[in-house]
């Protein structure tokens, strides 16, 4: 009855929020329930009264400053460096642009809308079809919650009860692979349709790019020697080695070294003890704020206080999904739908690779009507238990779950992505969703692996949890 009067609410275009919120008050009202209704306002508020929830809006904050403060074209510039000189360059430029904007906004949408705005009009600029472009730009910004940090991450490790430290660690190498898959099917567009570089090769422009990238890979190899093997201070250590990075940054007068430094520090500071994934949340808007305000001055107060509403507006968003989503988890839970589900599974398999098969049709599947938040906070209770007891690792599951909510993301009716990227490009919804049917191969490609090769995801969190 439940799952009727919720189906009955979404039908009736009512937002996922309400309709789940509404669904269980409706269904204490007229059920034979003993719970007064008052239970459903407890549940949502000790549904957001976690304080693991608190990363969620720090880390909108810290991508709304790295947004707002001109970090996007820097990123941009730089990636143009590395690869904008490759056959189909800016298609490159813009999945590596997307891989380095991911450690900083953390949403797929963010990505979009930030970096694909600047990239969308230079592909059209260059000669590139709208519709490529629109293409590439969706597929590349599915990196962002992906690749640490990630919003998603947070609701799942909260839902999940598992270390988002480690959630953020898994996300490292399937973010490489996905990133490698859409530069392949970049170069298989540019042999066909028989496109030249983008850009003029720039031999000193390489070598400063280069430079910036070996900084970007060598500095937290040494701040992990100094710590590690000769035991200095990990205080001291990080206090002079930001020193050292803002001193490097000011002689070779780098493109984007401090703002690509965003997800080294974060990882760096959680697996060193230095602070929790939630309060890396914080130091990321700290750091965000020093990028704007003094090194680069391109954040004004008027400017910051406009990112901070921007920002309450999507938290207010964010934490109501879960509110909402919460009582209808437990409800689920407690009218006996998940043991059902799971009695149903199991029943029909026991075999780990067919329950994943399964449930990867099913998140798909509801990833095209659901926002994410919301998808996660409904199916972790279901689908969860079940991973568990067929032995899947619940980090591996949460990598595989995060992904195909992000594949969803770019389907219709509801996906998000495309309502953003059909704005940003001018194109009719159609013609949007065509451009991107093609970029669903690498990324389903992408799933596979990361579904059915666990080792992937799992090898970095391991070595350090």
């Amino acid at each position: 009855m439940l799952k009727i009067i919720f189906l009955f609410f979404m039908s009736g275009g009512i937002p996922v929020a309400i309709a789940m919120a509404g669904a269980s008050l409706v269904y204490i009202l007229v059920s034979d329930s003993t719970l007064p209704p008052f239970v459903v306002i407890h549940r949502m508020v000790s549904g957001i009264d976690s304080f693991p929830l608190l990363a969620v809006p720090f880390f909108i904050l810290a991508g709304n400053l790295m947004n707002n403060a001109g970090i996007t074209t820097r990123i941009y510039n730089f990636a143009l460096a590395l690869v904008g000189w490759l056959k189909g360059g800016l298609g490159h430029v813009n999945v590596l642009g997307s891989v380095i904007f991911a450690g900083m906004s953390g949403t797929a949408i963010a990505d979009a809308a930030g970096l694909g705005t600047i990239e969308i009009k230079a592909m059209k600029e260059h000669g590139y079809s709208t519709e490529f472009a629109v293409g590439v730009t969706a597929a590349s910004a599915t990196l962002g919650p992906i690749i640490p940090p990630s919003l998603p991450f947070v609701i799942y490790g909260m839902m999940a009860n598992v270390s988002v430290g480690a959630l953020f660690l898994a996300g490292i190498l399937p973010g490489a692979l996905m990133a490698i898959l859409m530069m392949l099917t970049v170069a298989y567009y540019a042999h066909k349709n028989k496109w030249g570089a983008d850009v003029k090769f720039s031999r000193t422009r390489l070598f400063k790019a280069l430079m910036e990238l070996a900084v970007v890979i060598g500095w937290p190899m040494l701040m992990w020697l100094l710590v590690v093997k000769l035991g200095t201070p990990p205080q001291l250590t990080a206090f002079a080695g930001l020193a050292s990075l803002f001193v490097l940054d000011k002689i070779f007068s780098f493109e984007a070294l401090l703002p690509i430094m965003t997800p080294v520090l974060l990882i760096g500071g959680m697996t060193t003890g230095l602070f929790t994934p939630t309060e890396g949340a914080i130091a990321a808007c700290v750091w965000a704020m020093i990028l704007g305000f003094a090194w680069y001055r391109t954040l004004s107060w008027k400017m910051f206080i406009k990112v901070c509403l921007d920002t309450i507006e999507t938290t207010s968003t964010v934490l109501f999904i879960v509110a909402a989503a919460s009582i209808f988890g437990w409800m689920l839970t407690a009218t006996g739908v998940t043991t059902d589900i799971a009695a149903w599974v199991l029943g029909f398999t026991k075999e780990a690779w067919v329950f994943l098969l399964l449930a990867n049709l099913l998140m798909l599947f509801v990833g095209c009507f659901l926002e994410p938040t919301a998808a996660i906070t409904i199916l972790v209770p279901i689908l969860l238990p079940i991973a568990t007891q067929l032995g899947v690792d619940p980090i591996h599951f949460g990598l595989v779950m995060v992904l195909n909510l992000m594949i969803g993301l770019l389907h219709p009716p509801m996906g998000m992505v495309l309502f953003v990227l059909a704005r940003v490009a001018g194109l009719s919804f159609e013609r949007t969703t065509m451009a991107i049917l093609p970029w669903l191969v690498p990324l389903l490609l992408s799933l596979g692996v990361i579904t059915y090769m666990p080792k992937l995801v799992l090898w970095v969190p391991r070595m350090f949890y």
